[in-house]
């Protein structure tokens, strides 16, 4: 059963790609695990409903309440028939974290048409998809909280351009949503990850690249999914009732700083 004392005790959650593309916990997943933690009701969206599965497992190891529901984020179709299906299960709808995102190394100049148009569609489209869905349903509800998962990428250079473009989508999408259906009682924020460890770079990183990542940030420490997964429970909560279009880095400190001008004390000597 679920937690009646969470931070989100009674509430209804999506969060899509809930599971994790290999071994390991991902963004998705952290987050749907802690929000049924909190008390949440989760709808567990993943487009391979075995990797929900793994989610779902965890989440009644626990004794949390979710079950998996399998659709492509980019069919309309599909984000509708998603919307319902929580509404369907749980009776309302409270809470849409659009987590579901892919990368392409390229410039623009070496980018195909075809993989610029896949990534935006991947992550930018399926926020738009989902969150047409779900705000007419939260409105009903009397409100709720979409989180958009961005990355430093949307409000840094990054090495790959599509991957870039498209996260920079996500913040303006988050702040212009934010400000559409603020008088709905509706809550949209952004939160943009940093340079952390999950699935989805562990299989390219050597260890001196995962290295070198851990030590770019002033706090010289690795995140984790779980920093994400926490950082969305506080945005999701009753708790961030007066927050709405913000941009939250989870980097350690990375964003705060340029090569250029940060050194560290040691450095200096």
């Amino acid at each position: 059963m679920t937690n009646n004392h969470g931070r989100l005790a009674g509430k209804v959650a999506i969060v899509t790609g809930a599971g994790s593309r290999s071994e390991g916990v991902g963004n998705g997943k952290a987050t749907a695990v802690l929000m049924a933690r909190e008390g949440a009701s989760v709808l567990l969206v993943d487009n391979m409903a075995e990797r929900a599965e793994e989610t779902l497992a965890m989440i009644k190891e626990e004794g949390g309440g979710a079950s998996v529901f399998q659709a492509d984020v980019t069919s309309a179709d599909d984000c509708q028939r998603m919307v319902e299906t929580a509404v369907e299960r749980y009776g309302r709808l409270d809470i849409l974290d659009n987590n579901v995102g892919m990368s392409a190394g390229r410039t623009v100049v070496e980018v195909s048409e075809e993989d610029w148009d896949r990534v935006m569609t991947v992550n930018v489209k399926s926020m738009m998809l989902a969150s047409k869905f779900a705000i007419p349903q939260m409105v009903k509800d009397g409100g709720g909280s979409i989180i958009n998962i961005s990355s430093i990428a949307g409000i840094r250079a990054h090495s790959s351009t599509p991957y870039t473009a498209s996260k920079g989508a996500v913040v303006a999408l988050t702040i212009s949503m934010a400000a559409d259906h603020a008088a709905d009682n509706i809550r949209v924020n952004c939160i943009a990850p940093g340079l952390m460890y999950t699935p989805m770079v562990a299989g390219r990183l050597s260890d001196a690249n995962r290295e070198h990542r851990r030590m770019a940030a002033p706090m010289q420490t690795e995140g984790t999914a779980w920093d994400i997964g926490w950082a969305a429970v506080y945005l999701a909560s009753d708790e961030a009732r007066w927050v709405t279009g913000v941009v939250l880095p989870v980097d350690a400190g990375l964003t705060v700083t340029t090569p250029a001008t940060f050194q560290r004390l040691e450095h200096l000597a």
